[in-house]
């Protein structure tokens, strides 16, 4: 069941989509006395960090936070690395930080998606930030998605499309440039979250919203699959609505 949210724009967009992420932590941290949180990357993911990082009566040193993916081979300076992403937008502007999990791709991607694996399993997830790509991708599981693998990180090789999406945004030089293999989070794994909350602006991503909420569940469209988690709540400005049918 996805709860579907039309912002008026992508700043009220971020606004809303960190205060309910922020609501979850709080609850969390008040019921459990910790959190384990997802956190994505990404020109989608702006507006919401910086909502998040000036969210009220959160007590970041009870939060532990891992991210959905990083490109293999790609060193934490380039600036389209990941955790170098998070940690310029998500802990620098933080007073007291939380337990940071990084995914690092640059030495053995067995070896860090097995070292991953043992700290992330069997943990409760409260909350799972995330978009989805142009290519309906969820994390970096591009189509056709693996909707079977048990284990919480893979290693996958990205799909064209997904990679003019990298370039696209600017944050590549070159579409050469830009990595074939990512560490990514599965989707089963993905789909253990408690609460999910999706930010997904911009009429580049009309299409895949409408596969994703209007089209069949299917590998093809990897994010469809959240037709079937029971709390997933997606968050759109009208441009990235603007494909869906209407009433």
């Amino acid at each position: 069941m996805i709860d579907i949210r039309i912002t008026p724009d992508k700043n009220e967009l971020g606004k809303q989509a960190a205060a309910l992420g922020a609501e979850a932590i709080r609850a969390a941290i008040a019921r459990h006395g910790e959190a384990t949180i997802i956190v994505a990357t990404g020109a989608s993911q702006f507006e919401m960090l910086q909502n998040l990082v000036v969210a009220e009566g959160i007590d970041w040193s009870k939060v532990t936070a891992f991210h959905l993916d990083e490109y293999v081979g790609l060193p934490e300076s380039h600036p389209a690395s990941f955790r170098g992403y998070l940690k310029e937008r998500f802990l620098a502007p933080l007073p007291v930080k939380p337990a940071f999990v990084p995914v690092n791709g640059e030495g053995d991607p067995a070896a860090e998606t097995k070292r991953l694996n043992a700290l992330i399993g069997g943990r409760r997830i409260d909350l799972c930030f995330a978009g989805f790509g142009e290519n309906c991708h969820l994390a970096f599981n591009d189509p056709p998605a693996d909707f079977e693998t048990e284990e919480p990180y893979i290693v996958v090789t990205l799909d064209e499309a997904c990679r003019n999406q990298q370039f696209g945004e600017g944050w590549f030089e070159s579409l050469e440039a830009v990595p074939e293999q990512a560490i990514s989070m599965s989707i089963r794994q993905i789909l253990k979250s408690e609460l999910i909350v999706l930010s997904v602006p911009d009429a580049r991503k009309a299409q895949a919203v409408k596969d994703a909420l209007e089209g069949e569940i299917t590998p093809l469209h990897p994010a469809s699959i959240l037709q079937r988690h029971p709390n997933t709540v997606l968050f759109l400005d009208p441009p990235a609505a603007s494909l869906l049918k209407k009433g």
